[in-house]
């Protein structure tokens, strides 16, 4: 299953990526704007000084000047202009310059310079300066997105083989979960980076679980095998105490749970090893799961109640499907409550008591062997869900396990 687009890496390399590049491009565009700006000021101001100079020494010769310098009365002159002569002259320099901001079409350099009792004014139109500073300032931002047209794709496919890499080993990481230990994610001819680090740690991960699990089956059917003897010997020796003894009665009730157990031991081994071969055959579903069904339950009073619903003639192995129904029947007992009941509707076989239903971890990881799931649930082995799982995998039918909203537990076996 894919991350949705915004969380997934090539979506935050991107969003990085145009980040970065947003903050260099404004940060590279204010000091070409600041930087072009203040050259473009000093020469504005150095021309209007060097005009105002040098109509102040034609003032001194012929007492007038020419347009575009102007006298103007003293009292006349703007506020900003007067302080800023003032100043200047303070200083020993006796120019004053004033910087006239009214947007958006109002821009003048102003400068002033005292000549006994006139003032020498130049007026200089700075339009043009503002149109260019406008102008570089779309420049700056056309070159900003055409950078990104051009990074952000190349950053994305930039991130597209780590991203193929990552769904490929989380992909193979699935497949070993779902129980294909023989999948691999390392590949031939791949840089040594932290993803192949990972890669390489994922298989050695997998194939230490894989070494675990057969030796663990090994064990299983090994012991399983080793115990079927002395069972075969225990069994005969129950056969021959006296009917009418009770330890005899419960010597043989424990003898045959054990031999269960060892049956389902060895069923599980040759499930595990992949040795279970289904051999199909025609089944009037219905009357195979009541008749399953009544020579299963211990007792009439307990025997649980079947319901058929238009039930199909389906191409399965009968004997499984009898392994499953009964082991589904038996765990109901065992573990649920009173009443137990069993429907047979087209190609699906529902078995569901009334007891405290399935524990959340059985729901959510499915049936584990030596594992009821929950105190409630009972005592046993947990070994009958999970032949049932493994049969029906053999059959390629669906097992599922739900509770009933009015309580109860619900396991559903699908055929179709």
């Amino acid at each position: 299953m894919l991350p949705p687009p915004f969380r997934s890496l090539r979506f935050k390399i991107a969003a990085l990526t145009t980040a970065a590049c947003c903050a260099v491009a404004a940060v590279v565009g204010v000091l070409i704007r600041d930087a072009a700006h203040d050259r473009s000021m000093r020469l504005l101001l150095d021309q209007v000084k060097d005009r105002l100079v040098e109509a102040e020494e034609e003032y001194e010769d012929t007492g007038r000047v020419k347009p575009p310098v102007i006298e103007w009365d003293p009292a006349e002159l703007p506020a900003p202009l007067a302080r800023s002569l003032a100043e200047d002259t303070s200083r020993g320099g006796g120019v004053g310059l004033w910087y006239d901001v009214d947007p958006p079409n109002w821009y003048w350099m102003w400068g002033a310079v005292d000549v006994g009792d006139r003032m020498l004014v130049y007026r200089l139109d700075m339009s043009r300066e503002e149109r260019n500073r406008q102008l570089l300032d779309r420049r700056i931002l056309f070159s900003l997105f055409a950078a990104l047209a051009v990074v952000v794709p190349l950053a994305a496919l930039a991130t597209e083989p780590v991203n193929r890499r990552l769904r490929y080993g989380a992909r193979t990481a699935r497949i070993i979960a779902d129980g294909d230990l023989d999948a691999r994610i390392g590949r031939p001819g791949r840089a040594r980076d932290e993803i192949t680090e990972m890669s390489a740690a994922v298989d050695e991960m997998a194939a230490a679980l894989q070494r675990k699990l057969e030796d663990e089956r090994r064990f299983t059917a090994d012991v399983a095998h080793e115990l079927r003897t002395p069972l075969m010997g225990l069994a005969t020796a129950a056969g021959l105490l006296r009917e009418d003894d009770e330890a005899t009665a419960l010597v043989r009730d424990r003898v045959r749970a054990l031999t269960a157990l060892v049956e389902d031991l060895l069923e599980i081994s040759r499930l595990d090893a992949g040795a279970e071969r289904a051999r199909p055959d025609r089944v009037p579903l219905g009357e195979f799961v009541a008749d399953v069904v009544r020579r299963t339950g211990p007792e009439e009073a307990v025997r649980p109640r079947v319901t058929l619903r238009d039930p199909a003639v389906v191409e399965t192995d009968p004997r499984r499907v009898e392994r499953i129904v009964v082991n589904l029947v038996a765990n109901a007992h065992r573990h649920g409550a009173e009443p137990v009941e069993v429907t047979v509707a087209g190609t699906r076989i529902t078995v569901r008591d009334h007891g405290p239903g399935f524990p959340a971890e059985l729901l959510e990881h499915g049936p584990q062997r030596f594992r009821t799931g929950a105190s409630e649930r009972g005592r046993g082995h947990g070994l009958g869900l999970t032949v049932a799982r493994g049969q029906a995998g053999v059959l390629g039918a669906r097992l599922t396990f739900a509770n009933a909203p009015d309580g109860g537990a619900v396991a559903t076996l699908d055929l179709a």
